[in-house]
This record gives C-alpha cells, sequence and structure tokens, in this order.
C-alpha cells in the first residue's frame, strides 16, 4: 500500500498560480503512475494530469493542458501540480493518486487505487 498526503491548495484570483504537492510513503517503490484528478460539487471526478514514475511520461487533460505541469522529486518520494493561468472552473478538491498497475490504457481515467485526502483549491474571478 502507499500513503499520500496532499498540501498547497488554497484561494487565488483568476490567472493566479498554485502548485501542489503530494508526499508519498509506503511503497513507493512499486508505484507505477501518479495522477492528480479534482471533483467539484455536483461533478464527476476528472484526471488532470499523470505521470509514469519510471519514464517520466507526462499525460494532460485537454482543459489543463499548456497550464498545468506534473513532476516529480524521486528521492523525496513527491509528485507536485504547477497550475498556472487559473480560472474559476479550475476550482475543485483535487487530489494525488497513485497506481501499481504496469499499464493503463487511459492513465488519466481518475479511479486509481489509492488517493489522498485531497486539498482544495478556489479560484475566484
Amino acid at each position: 500500500q502507499v500513503q499520500l498526503v496532499e498540501s498547497g491548495g488554497g484561494s487565488v484570483q483568476a490567472g493566479g498560480s498554485l502548485t501542489l504537492s503530494c508526499a508519498a510513503s509506503g511503497d513507493t517503490q512499486s508505484t507505477v503512475y501518479m495522477q492528480w484528478f479534482r471533483q467539484a460539487p455536483g461533478k464527476e471526478r476528472e484526471g488532470v494530469a499523470s505521470i509514469e514514475i519510471r519514464s517520466g511520461i507526462t499525460y494532460y487533460a485537454d482543459s489543463v493542458k499548456g497550464r498545468f505541469t506534473i513532476s516529480q522529486d524521486n528521492p523525496k518520494n513527491t509528485v507536485y501540480l504547477q497550475m498556472n493561468s487559473l480560472r474559476p472552473e479550475d476550482t475543485a478538491m483535487y487530489y494525488c493518486a497513485a497506481d501499481f498497475a504496469s499499464y493503463r490504457r487511459n492513465p488519466l481515467d481518475p479511479y486509481f487505487p489509492y488517493w489522498g485526502q485531497g486539498t482544495q483549491v478556489t479560484v475566484s474571478s
């Protein structure tokens, strides 16, 4: 198993930036994919960015492409989500998630087996 703790959320105005962090512990050596997904009240989960840990290949939802960047710091077992040019529609609870699966046909599918408690991001217009 892996435990995930997110931090870095907050309230910003449209056009601003935030960086989310996800600290992983436990069986991190078995982690193949890490993901950030979000969920706003009354809406379905949306996978916004994923990264294959060993290759560093990244994937982004069209809604955030060019504005968000997922990255990793392997020695620290930490994954980041740099969010720029934030919009009110980015307002949601953001979760970090992990998967041990050796292959995912859709790395942005927001139903990984492990996720944290989430961190709130609120963007005002």
